[in-house]
């Protein structure tokens, strides 16, 4: 097995997150329980106690009081609701991830401003849609005004789906969402589970099979064992790091991604205005410092973020623009090293250009 590299420094949280030591442990535990849930058998309602138990735990750290449908992740939730709900039409915004783009098919995008909001005045829906949204965007981390969007979707009888894959466990959206999907291990838990918080399951069409009828495949109980143990522990604040971070790049010369609206605390995104966000990964790299242009999903794209083009942004200025986002683990002399290569590689630049 190979070990981490020595004196590397991860800043790509976002993308994913190591898991906690609780979480592995629980994982550990729930692989000793080798029983299908499903199976009548003692070791069967052994397995399915165990699963029931985490399946409450999770639920209760998001302060939800519906259904709790356990799935492979955040994407496999997002087309459950996409592609099994009950409304006639899909709305989105321009700045959804690609997993909902794919999954919500010929669907109604909504503009967003320059700071990548979306203005809920703005919104002209009907009875018959399903709305979805993302808490905090992947590649900005801006944050949309979700009680006032809710407020807009329900005053005109439609549903919300929230995407809530990069949101700290919390009850921040258990008033406002119909659906939420969620996402373990950008949470400290195991890769391949996540769940799909659902109010009413009379707005979801069902399969048959597990899940209360709702996703067929055998439970993944070790997984979510450790889901809910990782959601047993706290997440830092990051915001004072992600100030310290904003505040030394824009005195270097960078810009701050969405600096004019809310964001989310541990993601911060910069352009570095003449260095192609490529070179710039190489160079933290070879810095050992673990950094990525964009969502993990499309970082390897040659497409320019359809994110910022939305938001207003050239194409030539997307291709600068690389995404840092923290963790558990992440301290101020993390950020502080962070700087340390963020002007060293745009002073690198300056004197090329000279």
């Amino acid at each position: 097995m190979e070990r981490p590299l020595p004196d590397r420094l991860y800043l790509d949280h976002a993308a994913t997150t190591p898991m906690t030591a609780r979480a592995m442990e629980a994982v550990a535990a729930g692989q000793g329980m080798w029983a299908n849930p499903s199976s009548p058998h003692a070791e069967g309602r052994a397995a399915r106690a165990a699963l029931e138990a985490a399946r409450g735990e999770i639920a209760a750290a998001y302060g939800w009081r519906g259904e709790t449908l356990l799935t492979s992740g955040a994407s496999e939730s997002l087309a459950i609701a996409l592609g099994r709900s009950v409304a006639a039409r899909r709305v989105i915004s321009a700045v959804e991830h690609d997993a909902v783009i794919r999954a919500a098919g010929e669907a109604t995008v909504l503009p967003v401003g320059a700071d990548g909001m979306i203005d809920p005045v703005s919104l002209v829906l009907g009875s018959g849609d399903l709305v979805a949204i993302q808490w905090a965007n992947s590649e900005t981390g801006v944050r949309q005004p979700i009680a006032a969007i809710a407020e807009a979707v329900h005053t005109a009888g439609a549903l919300l789906l929230v995407d809530a894959a990069q949101m700290p466990a919390g009850p921040d959206l258990t008033e406002h969402a119909d659906f939420i999907a969620l996402s373990a291990h950008k949470r400290g838990g195991p890769p391949g589970i996540g769940g799909l918080l659902v109010r009413d399951l009379a707005t979801l069409h069902p399969t048959g099979g597990q899940e209360r009828g709702y996703r067929p495949g055998t439970e993944n109980l070790p997984a979510a064992m450790g889901y809910a143990a990782a959601l047993a522990e706290a997440e830092p604040d990051h915001a004072p790091l992600r100030a310290k971070l904003d505040d030394a790049i824009r005195r270097s010369g960078g810009i701050v991604v969405g600096e004019g609206g809310p964001r989310h605390p541990a993601i911060g995104s910069y352009r570095m205005p003449g260095v192609a966000s490529a070179a710039q990964l190489i160079r933290f790299d070879m810095q050992g410092i673990a950094v990525s242009a964009g969502s993990a999903c499309a970082s390897g794209s040659l497409k320019p973020s359809h994110v910022l083009r939305a938001m207003g942004w050239s194409e030539e200025a997307t291709r600068e623009v690389v995404r840092i986002s923290f963790g558990r683990t992440t301290t101020v002399a993390d950020i502080d090293r962070a700087i340390a290569a963020w002007r060293g590689i745009a002073r690198g630049a300056r004197t090329v250009a000279a």
